[in-house]
């Protein structure tokens, strides 16, 4: 299927973009500002289907919605028609499209284009009207406040709020492609209105607070609930803002005669990672925990583990290479340690089951 995107060097564009040239299915043929009007004519004489995202939202002067809006859907309109074929469009709108300022009429007058020309003429039209839209390259300072939040809080600045209470309807730009996706695929005669779901609400004050939680965790550590939902989106599209120079961050390193140990992550409710080291022949360990569950990985090295029942004194040893990956775990009443058998420094992954209290640290000393 050839597809023709209009407006494919904007933010939805260039998402829109990259993810169709990953379909085997779709041939995408892009038009930009520039090369809207020249090559409009040859490029809808090839097309299948179009998605027409060119527009204007942030223009000099409110006689350029006019312009940018509805003049580049009548013309869009016009090369269908002369083309003499059918030709599904789908349009994204704007939520604004209900309101009387002049972005939101110019939008509604390009729907009502459209909506007319398929009602003459059969040709399919589909139209979104989009709340906002955040994700990955979307342009700060513009018209997003995600972006705007996410850009200089990457870079350490105190964005300026306004109206910190007012809520705000927003769709990720990954689900706003997979809808444009799914519509291609289930195009019908006429003139239709999709939604993208899910569309998510937060107030511009709690946006704020969870994408500076995000930049935080990089000090303490901890990293937000960000496996789905909005969380996700928005952590997604945190990172997409750091600058280069903070693509890493330095971790605190604690070493002692023994080896090394350094903490990774901490999580709100499923522990904490970190790695240790060992050099030949040390032991580390030689306690237990009552509650307190861990996960033991050797990455390199060999190592040898014990465990001692600390009622029955029931004994238990296994040895572990970094050549035959194995999860170890620790077992609430049991004391354990783990030993360097082997030649070279021994290097163990951990997970825990919480994060480390040091009021209430649930270790104590026992020897195997």
């Amino acid at each position: 299927m050839r597809v023709l995107i209009t407006g494919a060097d904007g933010f939805i564009g260039k998402n829109l973009r990259v993810r169709m040239q990953e379909i085997p299915r779709f041939t995408v043929r892009s038009l930009n500002r520039a090369s809207f009007l020249v090559d409009l004519a040859e490029a809808v004489s090839h097309a299948d289907v179009i998605v027409h995202l060119a527009g204007e939202n942030r223009p000099a002067v409110d006689e350029d919605f006019v312009l940018g809006n509805v003049g580049t859907t009548e013309k869009l309109i016009s090369a269908v028609k002369t083309g003499g074929r059918p030709i599904p469009i789908l349009f994204a709108s704007s939520r604004q499209a209900v309101l009387d300022n002049a972005y939101g009429l110019s939008k509604r007058q390009a729907e009502k284009s459209l909506a007319q020309f398929s009602t003459e003429t059969g040709n399919p039209v589909v139209i979104f009207r989009l709340p906002g839209v955040f994700g990955k390259w979307c342009r700060p300072s513009y018209n997003s406040v995600v972006a705007t939040f996410c850009h200089e809080v990457a870079r350490g600045s105190q964005p300026a709020v306004f109206g910190g209470e007012r809520e705000l309807s927003l769709v990720y730009v990954d689900d706003v492609i997979d809808e444009f996706i799914s519509a291609i695929s289930q195009l019908s005669d006429g003139c239709v209105f999709r939604d993208v779901s899910p569309e998510y609400r937060i107030t511009v004050d709690s946006l704020l607070q969870r994408i500076q939680s995000f930049r935080n965790c990089r000090q303490d550590l901890v990293v937000e609930r960000v496996g789905d939902g909005l969380t996700r989106a928005l952590y997604s599209t945190f990172i997409s803002y750091l600058p280069t120079d903070q693509f890493s961050y330095p971790l605190p390193a604690y070493t002692d005669p023994r080896g090394g140990f350094v903490e990774m992550l901490k999580t709100r409710d499923s522990g904490q990672l970190s790695f240790f080291t060992a050099h030949p022949g040390v032991t580390r360990g030689g306690h237990y925990h009552h509650s307190k569950t861990e996960k033991f990985l050797v990455i390199r090295g060999r190592a040898r583990f014990r465990f001692r029942h600390i009622l029955t004194d029931e004994a238990h040893e296994f040895d572990t290479s970094g050549d035959s990956p194995v999860v170890v775990d620790t077992i609430p009443g049991w004391a354990h340690d783990i030993t360097n058998i082997g030649d070279d420094e021994l290097i163990v992954m951990l997970w825990a089951n919480e994060v480390f209290d040091r009021a209430r640290p649930d270790t104590v000393s026992s020897k195997v």
